[in-house]
C-alpha cells in the first residue's frame, strides 16, 4: 500500500516548473483532468510497445528507463526522481514506447491525458518553451550518458551518475540528500551494488559526497562533477 502521502498530487502539479506559466483556467483543467496511480516497487509505471496515454510526473519515489535484450540482459537510461516528468517525446510522435519505465521503490505516479498534453502545447506559449528546453536538456543528458559508459571507469560513472540527478530543469525537486540505494545507483550506472558500494567509498574519502541513512548527502556537487578517476 502507499505510504502515508506527504506532498497531494495538486501540490506537485502547482509546484512544477512547467505550471508556473499558466493561466488559472489552464491549470484548472490539468487538475482536473491529471490522475495519480501507485506503482510497487518492481512495478511498471509504464511498458515498452504501449502507445503512451499520458505525460508522466514523479511525485514521490524514483523510477527508472529500461530496456532489455532478448537474452535477458538489462540497459539503463537514466533515474527519474520526484518532481521529474517524462515521455514527452513518445507523446509529441504519438508513437509506442521505446523503453520501460520501472519502479525503483514504491511511487506515486502522476498521469497527464494526451489530450491534455496536447491542448496545453497548443495553447500555452510558456508551457511549449518549457518542453523545448525539456527534450533539449534530455538530449544532452543522454549524449553524457553514452560518453560516460564507453569512456569512464565505473568510480566515475558513478560520480557521474549522481551529477546527473541535479539537472534544475528535468529533476527540479532534488535535494542534496538524494534518497537512492547503492543498489538503484549501481542499476543506473551500469556497475554492481558492490562495485557501487566501493566507488561510494572512494568518493566519500575524497570529501564529495557522505553515505547517511536513507541515502546520499552531496558536499560537493562541482567536485563530483569534475572528478574523474
Amino acid at each position: 500500500m502507499p505510504s502515508q502521502h506527504q506532498i497531494t498530487l495538486k501540490d506537485a502539479l502547482r509546484t512544477a516548473i512547467w505550471a508556473q506559466g499558466l493561466t488559472p483556467e489552464q491549470m484548472a483543467r490539468v487538475e482536473a483532468e491529471t490522475f495519480e496511480t501507485f506503482v510497487p516497487k518492481g512495478g511498471y509505471v509504464c511498458r515498452k510497445g504501449e502507445m503512451v496515454e499520458h505525460w508522466l510526473g514523479i511525485i514521490e519515489g524514483m523510477v527508472k528507463m529500461t530496456n532489455f535484450s532478448a537474452a535477458g540482459k538489462s540497459v539503463s537510461f537514466t533515474g527519474v526522481p520526484p518532481g521529474g516528468w517524462f515521455s514527452e517525446g513518445s507523446l509529441l510522435k504519438r508513437e509506442h514506447l521505446k523503453y520501460d519505465a520501472m519502479a525503483l521503490r514504491d511511487s506515486r505516479i502522476a498521469r497527464m491525458p494526451l489530450s491534455t498534453f496536447h491542448w496545453l502545447l497548443e495553447t500555452s506559449l510558456p508551457f511549449t518553451r518549457f518542453l523545448l528546453m525539456q527534450l533539449n536538456e534530455r538530449l544532452g543528458q543522454f549524449i553524457g550518458m553514452v560518453e560516460n559508459d564507453r569512456l569512464l571507469n565505473p568510480d566515475t560513472r558513478v560520480a557521474r551518475c549522481l551529477v546527473s540527478m541535479f539537472n534544475s530543469h528535468l529533476y527540479p525537486g532534488l535535494e542534496k540528500l538524494v534518497q537512492i540505494s547503492q543498489e538503484e545507483l549501481g542499476l543506473l550506472s551500469g556497475a554492481s551494488r558492490q562495485r557501487a558500494n566501493q566507488a561510494l567509498q572512494l568518493l566519500e574519502k575524497q570529501g564529495l559526497l557522505r553515505l547517511d541513512y536513507g541515502g546520499i548527502r552531496i558536499l560537493d556537487l562541482e567536485g563530483l562533477r569534475r572528478y574523474e578517476a
